[in-house]
């Protein structure tokens, strides 16, 4: 227990404590606060009552002190504030912060703000506040990915070097491909909406096959050139080069950002790019689109 905290609990006490604990009516959070001196009195340290209990350190410290003050009636109510005053308090705020940044409970994926709320025993909207304020959301998770490319220092300091200083006449190009897409159409023509009608159409795709998309651009002015492809092969991609290539003005150099894709470094293309000196090719870094290379760069 804090220092300054200390009681021993009677027999009797003991026995009502117990009664509330697993008592089948008892209000769940009396039941946590009787649980939580009743786990003090074992003799358990602060973390294993908080473990036990399913709260926080800052909660066990408040109901052994109130337990100290009050007895066990002080356990079954909670101290009176002025109408229309929220409970946002130093320790609340602490309480829940502790709370929302440690693991949900077992069978929960993440915390709700709702289930925070319920927990530390505020209203929901005072909740959102407070996690707001501290810029924390409990529900959302991020993925991310970790390149393992040796290189990645040297590649992100090359492709982020493009964007941010080009080279002197020289265009700088994004080439990526869209592959398997999909050219789909319904079975039936759509009905329009009408009075008391909302529109409608057939749950059913008519499939047109599908097709690979090209798309390089300009970094500079964001002009795109694209092309449609059946398939996607090292051939195609050394079709578009040549297209690109038609469509850059003549004694300017072509730098090319590609992702790492085994079309892009087929013999055959290493081949073209010793027949057109003026292309060179950026390749990302591992397991990285180059948005993914400039965002971990900055």
């Amino acid at each position: 227990m804090r220092t300054g905290v200390h009681f021993k609990v009677s027999d009797e006490q003991r026995g009502r404590l117990e009664a509330i604990a697993d008592g089948g009516n008892s209000k769940v959070k009396h039941a946590r606060r009787a649980r939580i001196i009743l786990l003090t009195d074992d003799g358990l340290g602060t973390m294993a009552v908080a473990d036990g209990a399913g709260v926080t350190k800052a909660t066990v410290w408040r109901w052994q002190r109130r337990f100290m003050e009050a007895g066990v009636e002080g356990l079954l109510r909670d101290k009176t504030r002025k109408p229309g005053t929220p409970r946002t308090s130093e320790e609340t705020v602490r309480e829940l912060v502790d709370l929302a940044e440690r693991p949900a409970p077992d069978g929960e994926t993440r915390w709700t703000v709702r289930a925070l709320a319920k927990t530390v025993g505020i209203g929901a909207s005072t909740a959102h506040g407070i996690l707001a304020a501290h810029r924390l959301a409990p529900h959302r998770v991020r993925q991310f990915k970790v390149s393992t490319d040796p290189e990645f220092t040297r590649k992100t300091y090359d492709v982020t070097g493009l964007y941010m200083a080009p080279p002197d006449r020289a265009v700088v190009v994004s080439i990526d491909e869209k592959t398997q897409i999909q050219a789909l159409g319904r079975t039936r023509k759509a009905l329009p909406m009408k009075p008391g009608r909302p529109a409608t159409m057939t749950h059913e795709d008519k499939r047109n096959g599908a097709t690979t998309l090209f798309a390089a651009m300009n970094i500079l002015d964001g002009t795109v050139i694209g092309s449609h492809s059946d398939r996607h092969r090292h051939q195609e991609f050394i079709a578009f080069l040549e297209q690109v290539d038609k469509a850059v003005p003549a004694g300017r150099d072509i730098h090319a950002i590609v992702d790492n894709y085994s079309a892009h470094k087929h013999s055959a293309v290493a081949e073209w790019l010793k027949d057109h000196p003026r292309w060179t090719l950026h390749f990302t870094p591992t397991s990285c689109s180059w948005m993914n290379a400039v965002e971990g760069f900055f």
